[in-house]
């Protein structure tokens, strides 16, 4: 295989690595409460819109020199106030996501190797632990792991679809729930979000920023495909049974995806915080490792012990404070960007104020519902 495909598939590992993961579990049980159509509705739009705001922020970072991640490049081009939105937006979507990782993984775990719940808290610390030491060795265990994370979510996702396609029941899926139409919002953006990564892949695709575009593109599709049909299945088996996790109620191969969505997710996010501090907030190495790796786990342990959030009030919350702000600050990056970027991009995408304001109008929708509900 040539370095441009390597590079590629190493690209996509890291997207789909970062995308699918704990909101993808939070799929199916929003789906039962609500409408398998109507969410699918909802995986399709957003990830369109997905796609749109991560070529825009792809175009971002190919029209910048120097490395930064999600933040400095709100500070290069919108300001400080920008910068301290982002920084907000990024540390709470990331915390968001990595607390619900161990909260995930603790409970599969606990479920895998002793068939109930009461042990995960203590298994959700001790992924957290080594995670910290994956952190700690950075961007080479990170291109290692991903593709094989990768690779082994989509060989088990096949598995779900060939030995549960003969159980779904048609009837679960045409089920709908006016009153919880709103409800998926919060936990597919979360699903689909996947900004953090997008400075990762720029640094993965070094002098071959040509295959950025693509990879974007593709890595997003792959993770619709993904949720649409890990989505049917699991409602078309469970129905109104569905758990908050998805992969407990599928039995032990299954509750092993979740684990591996997670992981995945989990290490490209913590990564990605990790060299926020490092390249953006000037942190020395150790201090960004404590507060991307430490900090989290006593924030798991502190929800876990108080119990208010569950796994898909987190992700929800997530989602829509976190993606929603990001987006919206891209969208206005991207206009600034063409203007005073100081490196020609290997791509462009137009941009004209009423697509950023239709957007931006959809996620702030997103926020308000969220906040009443």
């Amino acid at each position: 295989m040539d370095g441009d495909k390597k590079r590629f598939l190493t690209a996509v590992s890291i997207l789909v690595g970062s995308t699918v993961g704990a909101g993808g579990l939070g799929i199916p049980y929003v789906a039962a409460q609500t409408g398998f159509f109507a969410t699918l509705g909802y995986i399709v739009l957003i990830g369109l819109i997905i796609i749109t705001i991560n070529l825009y922020f792809g175009e971002v970072v190919l029209r910048t020199k120097g490395k930064h991640q999600v933040a400095g490049y709100g500070k290069k081009y919108l300001g400080r106030k920008a910068e301290i939105a982002l920084e907000f937006a990024v540390i709470f979507g990331v915390y968001s996501a990595i607390v619900a990782y161990m909260i995930g993984i603790g409970e599969s775990l606990s479920f895998l190797f002793f068939g109930n719940s009461n042990s995960s808290l203590l298994l959700g610390i001790l992924f957290g632990l080594g995670m910290s030491v994956l952190f700690w060795r950075g961007l080479k265990a990170l291109k290692k792991f991903e593709k094989l994370g990768v690779s082994m979510i989509l060989i088990l996702l096949v598995l779900i679809v060939v030995v549960f396609a003969k159980d779904i029941n048609p009837v679960n899926l045409y089920s709908f729930n006016l009153g919880n139409l709103f409800l998926p919002f919060g936990v597919v953006l979360f699903a689909m979000t996947s900004f953090y990564a997008i400075p990762q892949i720029s640094m993965i695709l070094h002098d071959n920023e040509k295959i950025m575009k693509k990879a974007l593109i593709t890595g997003t599709l792959i993770s619709m495909v993904f949720y649409i049909l890990f989505t049917l299945v699991v409602v078309g088996v469970n129905g109104m049974n569905t758990p908050e996790i998805a992969t407990l109620g599928l039995g032990g191969i299954f509750i092993l995806l979740g684990v591996l969505t997670m992981f995945t997710s989990y290490l490209t996010l913590g990564n990605a915080l990790q060299e926020n501090f490092m390249y953006d907030e000037r942190f020395k190495k150790k201090n960004a490792w404590i507060f991307a790796s430490l900090l989290p786990i006593l924030i798991f342990v502190a929800v876990k012990l108080l119990g208010f959030f569950s796994f898909v009030k987190i992700i929800s919350l997530g989602g829509v404070v976190s993606g929603g702000l990001i987006a919206i600050l891209i969208l206005f990056m991207v206009k600034k960007a063409k203007k005073k970027g100081n490196r020609k991009p290997e791509y462009k995408l137009p941009i004209h104020w009423l697509v950023i304001g239709f957007l931006s109008l959809i996620f702030i929708f997103g926020l308000i519902i969220q906040f009443l509900k």
